[in-house]
């Protein structure tokens, strides 16, 4: 019998084939990045601007506030165009705050851009990042590697301040009041050749993994990053990134340092606010579902605790008093759990 087949779906997927997910129908606005939380619920990951459900509100930020890597799988960041006339000099300042201690024992990316954005070793490479308690600045030049790593952040200090640069091959860093350290990079090439956008706080991809060997940080920056200048040269005067006042070209779940998008966000029926960045959703119950947690998960859906008993291939109907199911052909039972003897054949007048 050719409908007598069914497929049994993955949790976040439904359909005849599994061919469905819940960011089909996509409620999220302005861009920002669907992704099922179960079969019938969806997170928005909002755009840089953006918060709220469904990344429908505005926000102005001034100080990032950045959410590390989110439950699923995603990196906050801010993304700024290429800086140009940074091979053979620049210099960069830039404060922080970190979220809580643990965060600085983490390794987590502060900034990055790359050769070809994502790496294969051998690309050129500029990464600035916590590791284990320190700042560790890395470069490559296209024949090596070179690394500073400060000495152990102070936890007492509420904001902290970074000073790097570099002028050919010759590297620097100075971290509050640390004294500075220097370093000169590998080989004889000179010059660094990056063409990728600069990314601040996270990666674009699902996860940092892709980053060229030797700047591999493989969480997102839990905290603020903010006032973040660069030069060129050392005649120049130091400039925010970006083309337009600090505004990156795009970004993920970025909020505002100090703010909590949940202060604006009212669960019902015993759901807690959940916050990334400027991405925010209701967690819900075992018995409620939606944005706001106000449907009620009836005894087939999927979420449901103790699952419907419904054998596979049938159907099962919620009622007001629990369900029935719906049995395909050949099955029979109270479940469907009953084959059925084979038809005889029926003659239709």
């Amino acid at each position: 019998d050719t409908e007598n087949w069914f497929c049994e779906c993955p949790g976040l997927y439904s359909g005849k084939l599994c061919q469905l997910t819940t960011c089909d129908e996509n409620p999220c606005g302005n861009g920002a990045t669907c992704f099922p939380k179960s079969s019938q619920d969806v997170v928005c990951l909002c755009p840089y601007g953006k918060t709220g459900i469904f990344c429908n509100d505005a926000i102005n930020i001034t100080e990032p506030s950045f959410s590390g890597t989110n439950v699923f799988g995603y990196t906050s960041f801010l993304a700024y165009s290429a800086i140009p006339n940074i091979s053979f000099y620049y210099e960069f300042r830039l404060k922080f705050q970190l979220a809580n201690h643990d965060s600085a024992i983490r390794d987590n990316l502060i900034f990055f851009t790359g050769q070809k954005g994502q790496g294969l070793n051998g690309d050129d490479f500029l990464v600035l990042g916590l590791w284990n308690g320190s700042v560790v600045y890395s470069y490559n030049l296209g024949s090596g590697t070179a690394t500073l790593i400060s000495q152990p952040l102070d936890l007492t200090l509420s904001t902290h301040v970074i000073h790097l640069g570099r002028s050919l091959r010759t590297g620097w860093l100075k971290v509050d009041d640390h004294k500075n350290k220097s370093v000169t990079a590998p080989g004889k090439l000179v010059g660094l050749n990056v063409f990728s956008q600069f990314y601040v706080g996270g990666y674009i991809e699902y996860t940092p993994e892709l980053l060229p060997n030797g700047s591999k940080f493989e969480n997102g920056f839990l905290g603020c990053i903010f006032d973040i200048e660069v030069r060129t040269g050392k005649d120049h005067q130091f400039k925010p990134l970006g083309t337009l006042e600090s505004h990156p070209n795009a970004g993920r779940s970025v909020g505002q340092c100090e703010d909590s998008p949940c202060s604006l966000i009212k669960c019902k029926n015993g759901g807690i606010c959940m916050e990334s960045g400027s991405t925010v959703y209701c967690d819900c119950p075992t018995e409620w579902k939606g944005a706001f947690c106000t449907e009620t998960v009836s005894a087939c859906d999927p979420e449901h605790n103790p699952s419907h008993l419904c054998r596979k291939g049938a159907t099962c109907v919620p009622l007001p008093d629990g369900y029935a199911c719906h049995c395909p052909l050949g099955t029979t039972g109270t479940f469907c759990e009953q084959g059925m003897a084979k038809l005889r054949k029926v003659a239709f007048q």
